[in-house]
């Protein structure tokens, strides 16, 4: 009898425990159902939102990682554009090079007194001859790396004109997200045509993206455009900002700078970027400022602000 006795108890005993640990398995695997972190999409359009809401204008972000997952917070198409329409001209333009046959080492003779002195123009200060002679592939760096407006009206006047470039980039990006309508020089002779050169985010990182991602005009032209990016010298208070100090970080961007009208409003303050971390994550950052009550600078920051929090939260991040 005590022995049956014993048995019982050392079962009752293993019975127990098993079910204890049944009871804790279960409770564990609700807890970690009930507290799995937020998808990453949805932690970046929160932070995000949070500094967009705070911005004295209006800002509009859109963000695509890997090639896949997509961010956007006010993405409609009403940014004007400035400066960032010049990677639009360089792919429209090399295209028509493509089909033409042309190099983009083509000689072009340029009458300094025809450029306009008080226009932003790196090339004016580097050439004082009466007759300036510029390859289309220096015109084109100095429009992507230095964003000049002189060597960008050039191309557009004797090249390919604003109506023959949107209607290129219609064909890769959706036509209701942009539109180019003007030239620098139109622009700074009526501020106003500024609008009429809009871009949605969204829009504007979808051209960014499938520029590194894809192939859309001949290879040679392509990469020189890329490195022409990743030369860029304008705007490294914006996207750039943040990076500037990080080991094995990739970049290259577009930036665009609007202009202050009479009550002291900035039109415009934009960057678009295509970023690769070392740990192989690559993303489309654009961030579009519009309206802004306050200077560059303080655009700047928020651009710099929403630029670091993508960083953070994606250099921290395994993504499949």
């Amino acid at each position: 009898m005590k022995k049956n006795r014993k048995k019982q108890i050392v079962v009752l005993c293993i019975a127990l425990v098993c079910i204890f640990i049944l009871v804790f398995s279960l409770s564990h695997k609700s807890a970690t159902k009930g507290s799995a972190n937020p998808p990453l999409t949805d932690v970046l359009t929160d932070s995000i939102s949070q500094i967009v809401s705070a911005c004295p204008g209006e800002i509009g972000v859109a963000v695509i990682i890997n090639n896949t997952d997509t961010v956007s917070v006010n993405n409609k198409s009403i940014y004007p554009m400035m400066s960032v329409f010049k990677v639009h001209q360089a792919l429209a333009l090399c295209n028509d090079f493509d089909k033409k046959g042309l190099s983009l080492d083509t000689l072009v003779k340029i009458n300094r007194e025809k450029l306009d002195p008080k226009t932003w123009s790196p090339m004016m200060k580097d050439y004082s001859a009466p007759v300036i002679s510029l390859t289309v592939r220096d015109l084109l760096r100095y429009t992507l790396s230095q964003s000049d407006n002189n060597a960008s009206n050039i191309m557009f006047k004797n090249m390919l004109n604003t109506a023959q470039t949107d209607s290129f980039i219609a064909k890769l990006i959706p036509r209701s997200s942009f539109q180019i309508a003007y030239t620098e020089e139109e622009m700074s002779a009526d501020h106003d045509k500024a609008y009429s050169n809009y871009t949605s985010p969204l829009g504007a990182a979808m051209l960014m993206n499938r520029l590194f991602t894809e192939s859309l005009i001949s290879n040679e032209k392509q990469d020189f455009i890329k490195n022409a990016l990743k030369e860029c010298k304008t705007g490294i208070d914006r996207i750039v900002a943040p990076l500037l100090d990080k080991e094995g970080v990739v970049i290259a961007h577009k930036t665009g700078s609007g202009y202050v009208n009479e009550n002291g409003i900035l039109a415009a303050q934009n960057d678009v970027a295509y970023i690769c971390l070392p740990n192989k994550v690559c993303y489309t950052l654009a961030v579009f400022v519009k309206d802004f009550k306050g200077n560059e600078s303080q655009a700047s920051q928020f651009v710099a602000h929403i630029s670091a929090v993508v960083y953070s939260l994606l250099i921290n991040t395994a993504l499949n």
